[in-house]
């Protein structure tokens, strides 16, 4: 492996870091090396900033002069809140920046690599672009189709139930499977589920055993009454409540700027996403144990005409979770 490819790939783990905690803005990570001894290390902080640059900037001091930094996105060129990390590169004397994707944000695209050439910086683009391009799948989403990223969770039996026949469902998957679900959770602006989950189960949809965190926002679909579930406080995020069909409730929460929505439910809504197209991956969480054809389905009833007319999914990972079996699903192109 090149020292460019190692570089970027300590930076896109840096970025990760930011996942769930930053937007509206992406989770970007930055790593500034100077003469093969890292400098400077920089991922979005939450609530979106600092930046990734600024932090690896202020971190690295004088001996970011002359440094190479790899950034996991095009650094931004426009004056927000803070100066643009372009010109933060520029003032520091960098002498080369490696990005891994362009940012397709209106106010940069190409900006900031326009910004740093003009400065008489090198500037190398596209490195690990496609590990990046996943890492930063939800911002992609909400700038490009106006929504954000969805993940769809089901954890089931084996045979695809999610309670018995009697509605019985605690609990079908292990300690480990839930508490990678709380992780996911963490790692996603918002937690989603129906009005029928909302009134059955009045879950908390927050994040726990994990500490101090920012919670995700608790999101409803829902075109009625509600019962009332947790009041907005450090163990609860915001509560938001959406009419509408799921496309137009994800249209909204693009506009508000959720980049990564983590979907738990249930049945209906399931159905209704993946009918319309609108589920990015899939994580199923399937327990050892066999419910039978009376137990309810995970997924509600979607009036398939043909095999050809079900959407379909990639395998990209597949692991042991205690005794559970964890699998995640990406859709295909």
């Amino acid at each position: 492996m090149t020292p460019d490819l190692r570089h970027m790939d300590h930076a896109l783990r840096l970025a990760r870091r930011g996942l769930g905690n930053v937007w509206p803005n992406p989770a970007v990570g930055c790593v500034l090396v100077a003469v093969d001894r890292i400098v400077g290390r920089g991922w979005t902080q939450p609530g979106g900033r600092p930046h990734a640059e600024r932090m690896a900037l202020d971190m690295a001091g004088p001996a970011a002069r002359g440094a190479t930094a790899y950034v996991t996105l095009e650094p931004c060129a426009h004056h927000g809140r803070t100066p643009p990390c372009a010109e933060g590169l520029i003032h520091a004397g960098v002498a080369r920046v490696a990005t891994a994707l362009t940012d397709p944000d209106p106010r940069v695209a190409g900006r900031g690599h326009a910004m740093l050439r003009a400065a008489g910086i090198e500037v190398t683009e596209g490195l690990r672009a496609q590990a990046a391009a996943a890492l930063q799948g939800g911002f992609l989403s909400r700038v490009t189709r106006g929504r954000p990223m969805v993940t769809l969770k089901l954890a089931t039996s084996f045979d695809g139930r999610i309670a018995t026949a009697t509605g019985e469902s605690r609990w079908i998957t292990g300690e480990a499977a839930r508490r990678h679900v709380h992780l996911l959770r963490l790692m996603h602006d918002a937690v989603m589920v129906g009005a029928g989950t909302a009134r059955a189960d009045r879950p908390a949809l927050n994040v726990r055993g994990f500490g101090p965190v920012r919670q995700p926002v608790r999101v409803v679909l829902a075109n009625g009454a509600i019962p009332p579930l947790p009041h907005e406080d450090a163990d609860h995020g915001p509560l938001w409540v959406l009419p509408g069909p799921p496309a137009e409730a994800l249209a909204e929460l693009g506009r508000r700027g959720i980049t990564r929505v983590f979907c738990e439910g249930g049945g209906q809504l399931a159905a209704a996403l993946l009918a319309e197209g609108l589920v990015d991956e899939l994580v199923g969480h399937t327990a050892g144990v066999v419910l039978g054809g009376d137990g309810r389905a995970a997924v509600a009833p979607m009036e398939l005409a043909a095999l050809a007319d079900a959407p379909r999914f990639r395998l990209a990972e597949t692991r042991a979770l205690g005794g559970d079996v964890l699998h995640r699903w990406v859709r295909k192109a």
